[in-house]
């Protein structure tokens, strides 16, 4: 017989697994590590390529070149004259003809001192040429990632209706796990680019097994919406971190070192998921869901994912685009690249944190419209920055209004299942995925190329005027209806018939005693 003592983990182990809020914290830190690892590479991929192909490829020219040269072009000796009249000493360069090298003799003419030219003031790099080609190739790196998700999100909504959400939630983990220690030994772009693909594969499984696991345990919409809202701002922190992290990380430490951190927390996240979730544990949903297909044809869902898509366009636009133009026209260093991203992914948190309880009481629908608006207007203000200063506003202003319409459109998802479908989960977090994912798919592989043919500004009008455009359509969330087989199903599930009367007569107290039908024929 075990002692007390060694029964105690046992119950706290029991215990966890029936606890709704650790199932809350294993999706909250799943959701922050995911998008860690989405943002920690938004400042180093541009450099790193430019440090590794541009710079490597002209410094091996160089390097040719000086060896072929005649050993008197390789550089101008240099020397030393001392004045006796300020006690200083100035480094001139000596000049020596191409006549005299001919014929092997050096004139004694002694050395005019030149004029010392002092560096330039400007710290932009070079090859304006390159950084307008590596838009495409960033934003495709960058694309890569979503659209892989993309096509694993309807699959893995098929699975989690097969065999429950932990199996899935925790393949999710192994498989990032993994992208991140090859993203921390990537040194070509192709193999970024697999790294970048193999995590979309794991986001496709923590995400939607994640959101339909607190689906399914926050039954109440008003719980689900909170639950929402604080997996959402996971998602949020994750961003908050990882750009800003990268960034500083990359610059003072190396380009491994954010991948190896982030891939110990990741093992920490799997510790986490096997004492809480049961991932050996097959348990498929005990009706069957609505198809996808039917689904998305569901006016109501395909709106809040069309909503969910657009607004989360614009910062992937941004992603591969912004660290380049900032590059361009501010000369900025690599740590600044990674900071522009800081006011935008604060604001976020504070957006799917506050909206996530506010929206409920204000309508998700008008927060959504609000949110898009405010979307489409910061877009349109980020070209008229011109230091990383002037992109704090229509960064915060972004980031707000996206956690606005993300901490809104997720429970809005699954009351539409509750209200017109069958209240299984997977799939139409499946669609709400797809969505997100679209719009980091066709942001940063389109963003590239527009930015590239007719620049970053009518990029940013581009798409901003696309959410404000779309922002109207959210009214249509306000109060979308039920299916009739729905309602009949409800009706059916109380045991009693219900039947309306118009009430002419005065009402009485109740209970009714025996006598009171004779009281009420004295009345009348």
């Amino acid at each position: 017989m075990p002692s007390a003592a060694e029964r105690v983990p046992w119950r706290w182990l029991a215990a966890a697994r029936a606890s709704r809020r650790l199932v809350l914290v294993v999706v909250f830190a799943a959701l922050l590590l995911d998008n860690m690892l989405l943002t920690v590479v938004v400042p180093i991929v541009p450099t790193f390529l430019y440090a590794m192909e541009y710079e490597g490829t002209n410094s091996s020219t160089a390097r040719d070149l000086n060896e072929m040269a005649p050993p008197a072009l390789k550089a101008p000796p240099f020397s030393s004259m001392f004045s006796h009249s300020d006690n200083t000493t100035v480094t001139v360069l000596v000049s020596i003809s191409a006549v005299e090298l001919v014929n092997g003799t050096e004139s004694s003419i002694p050395p005019e001192p030149t004029a010392s030219i002092p560096p330039s003031p400007s710290s932009c790099p070079d090859g304006e040429e390159f950084l307008a080609k590596e838009n495409t190739r960033v934003g495709l790196l960058f694309a890569s990632k979503a659209l892989v998700q993309l096509m694993v999100n309807p699959a893995v909504g098929l699975l989690t209706n097969r065999i429950g959400y932990h199996i899935p939630m925790f393949i999710g983990f192994v498989t990032m796990f993994l992208s991140t220690v090859m993203f921390a030994f990537s040194g070509t772009y192709t193999l970024l680019l697999i790294a970048r693909a193999l995590q979309g594969i794991g986001s496709s499984f923590s995400s939607v097994a994640g959101l339909g696991m607190l689906a399914s345990v926050y039954t109440d919409d008003f719980e689900r919406g909170n639950a929402m809202g604080i997996a959402l701002g996971g998602l949020a922190l994750g961003v908050l971190i990882g750009a800003p992290f990268g960034s500083v990380m990359y610059e003072f430490v190396g380009k491994s070192s954010p991948f190896l951190v982030l891939a110990f927390l990741a093992l920490l996240d799997g510790a986490l998921q096997l004492c809480t979730l049961q991932p050996s544990k097959i348990s498929p949903e005990s009706t069957k869901g609505t198809p996808v297909l039917t689904l998305l044809r569901d006016p109501y869902i395909l709106i809040a994912a069309g909503a969910l898509c657009f607004s989360n366009m614009g910062v992937a636009m941004l992603e591969p685009t912004l660290p380049i133009w900032m590059m361009q026209t501010m000369c900025s260093p690599k740590w600044q690249l990674g900071m522009a991203f800081l006011p935008a992914s604060v604001s976020y948190l504070i957006g799917t944190n506050l909206f996530g309880i506010l929206a409920n009481k204000i309508g998700r629908w008008l927060c959504s419209l609000i949110g898009m608006a405010v979307v489409g207007i910061s877009l349109l203000c980020v070209p008229l920055a011109k230091t990383i200063y002037g992109l704090i506003a229509p960064n915060s202003g972004l980031g707000f209004a996206i956690g606005m319409v993300d901490s809104s459109m997720m429970p809005i998802m699954g009351y539409l299942v509750d209200l017109r479908h069958t209240s299984i989960y997977g799939n139409v977090y499946a669609i709400a995925d797809v969505a997100f994912c679209m719009g980091f798919a066709i942001g940063p592989s389109t963003g590239g190329a527009i930015a590239r043919a007719i620049g970053f500004p009518w990029l940013m009008v581009i798409i901003g005027v696309i959410n404000i455009a779309y922002a109207p359509l959210c009214w249509y969330l306000r109060n979308p209806p039920a299916k009739e087989e729905k309602i009949a199903i409800l009706s059916q599930e109380c045991p009693m018939q219900t039947k309306s009367y118009t009430v002419q007569k005065t009402l009485r107290d109740f209970p009714l005693t025996d006598d009171s039908d004779v009281e009420a024929e004295h009345v009348e």
